[in-house]
């Protein structure tokens, strides 16, 4: 009974976070002359990314480099497919007003030297070298885009005046209570998913379900369950720019980030069914984003359901 509690408050801790994240996000990018696509490409997707950190942390740790790397891949997947699949299904992202071409191609990029040197058959130091010195790229043009934007409008963006009409939005909120609401997302988003995983794992084996099954479903949703949370709620804030931005963002982090300082920890070596399978799932994944990105569509309640099935046909596939 108390698995089943905890993992409620868990998706209660995910949603209200997920909710303070998208605020704190907002309201940032308000006080700093910042879009809000630009916040959540760095500080939403670090934040949301973080279980997928701890995870391949430990992992390594424990000499289980497979964890680490599935879990990355994994959930990017999801993220592509499920979080933004989801959110859709409630609400229609208006994507077609975002400007994520940059930043889409960047993910691209970070997707396809990932998948090159996984061909090498194992992330040394040397790989988690190249991730990170190309994630330090992905900042730097980020923080340029940021200063081109804020010398460009100065106090009166056109960003301001769209998320001034938001229940959320305040151009003159403090910045502790900036701070105030970043800090709940960034520490209650790791908590809830940690919280709902562990203890759905136990509700699990309770009812006789293997460990593989465990690991192949609710570890890799588990982790993305922050980028779900914050997404759906940016979804029904109509924020659509944070909504793309949280997805983009946190699947470089994850590509870049996670497995380049995980290898900080050890050697990450790579299971040919990933070479095979997997890493080609992620490219396709990410690769259905180029419609929404240089077409100018719309993510509809039809795409949602699209996007969704197709996750869980890739679910089935793995588990068969």
């Amino acid at each position: 009974m108390m698995a089943w509690v905890l993992s409620g408050l868990g998706l209660v801790i995910l949603l209200l976070a997920g909710d303070a994240l998208v605020r704190g996000a907002v309201n940032l990018s308000l006080r700093l002359g910042v879009p809000a696509l630009i916040v959540s490409l760095t500080i939403v997707a670090f934040g949301t990314s973080a279980p997928e950190l701890l995870i391949a942390i430990k992992a390594v740790q424990e000499n289980a480099p497979g964890i680490a790397l599935g879990n990355v891949v994994g959930s990017n997947t999801a993220n592509v497919l499920l979080v933004l699949g989801i959110p859709a299904l409630l609400a229609t992202l208006h994507t077609s007003e975002c400007n994520t071409r940059r930043n889409y191609v960047f993910m691209l990029l970070a997707t396809l030297l990932f998948i090159a040197l996984a061909f090498c058959g194992t992330f040394t130091l040397l790989s988690g070298a190249i991730l990170l010195g190309a994630l330090s790229l992905v900042l730097i043009n980020a923080f340029r885009q940021a200063r081109a934007h804020r010398r460009a409008c100065g106090n009166a963006c056109e960003d301001e005046e769209e998320l001034e009409g938001l229940e959320e939005a305040d151009p003159d909120m403090p910045y502790w209570k900036v701070s105030i609401y970043l800090l709940l997302g960034l520490i209650g988003l790791p908590m809830g998913a940690h919280l709902l995983v562990d203890n759905a794992t136990v509700i699990a084996r309770t009812y006789g379900v293997s460990e593989t099954v465990i690991g192949l479903t609710l570890v890799a949703v588990g982790t993305s369950l922050p980028e779900l949370a914050t997404t759906v709620m940016a979804a029904l804030r109509r924020q659509a720019d944070v909504a793309l931005g949280n997805v983009i963002g946190s699947n470089m982090f994850n590509l870049l980030a996670i497995v380049g300082i995980a290898t900080l920890f050890g050697e990450i070596s790579v299971d040919p069914e990933f070479l095979e399978f997997d890493l080609w799932v992620m490219l396709g994944a990410t690769l259905l984003l180029v419609p929404f990105v240089f077409f100018k569509r719309d993510i509809t309640k039809i795409w949602g359901v699209i996007l969704t099935v197709l996750y869980f046909t890739y679910v089935i596939s793995v588990l068969v």
